[in-house]
């Protein structure tokens, strides 16, 4: 639990930066901007850190208070992050979230930043990687999504809507290959 391997925390942090997808938000977070006013950029990201690290170490108990093991959750999980992929690599939308009246919990907290997917993911990465690094990792992702919140409309001049779009779709790529070997690890948990 208390072992820092900088691999593993790149690897994880390279995970949920694919499965939260700040960066593909950019349109999503703008369109908020422009709906609601401003957004509390500090308070949207403390809030999806806190949601995320309280699933991390509280999500397997409650996975064990109905019976599934994390394997059969891994696999799961996979699946989640390979219809995920597809949604980023095809430009499609198979999940669809409800509109909300005010942005910086709900939806931009949760579920844009810590949504389903991103639940799924950490319990699965849990099943791989040490605790610590899956903190770090989480941390650094969230001081990245604060300083995207904070700059969401200087990146989107940036980048512009070719930019976002090669963001996405190289990010969907990982992301799938990730859910691929996510898969591959756990299905074999299975059937012992």
């Amino acid at each position: 639990m208390f072992e820092i391997d900088f691999r593993e925390i790149i690897t994880v942090g390279m995970v949920l930066f694919a499965v939260i997808d700040i960066v593909g938000s950019i349109p999503i977070i703008v369109d908020l901007r422009s709906k609601h006013g401003h957004i509390e950029s500090e308070k949207a990201s403390i809030v999806a850190g806190t949601i995320m690290i309280v699933f991390l170490f509280v999500g397997e108990e409650l996975l064990n208070l109905i019976g599934i093991d994390v394997n059969s959750f891994a696999v799961a999980g996979s699946f989640v992050l390979f219809f995920l992929a597809l949604e980023m690599i095809l430009g499609i939308r198979i999940y669809r979230d409800e509109e909300a009246s005010s942005a910086s919990i709900v939806p931009l907290a949760f579920p844009l930043i810590a949504g389903a997917g991103t639940m799924t993911t950490l319990l699965s990465l849990r099943s791989q990687f040490f605790t610590i690094n899956i903190v770090i990792a989480i941390l650094l992702n969230i001081i990245l999504v604060y300083i995207v919140l904070k700059s969401s409309s200087k990146i989107e001049k940036i980048l512009g809507e070719n930019g976002l779009g090669v963001i996405r779709k190289t990010f969907g790529v990982v992301l799938l290959a990730i859910a691929v070997k996510l898969f591959a690890a756990n299905v074999k948990g299975l059937f012992v």
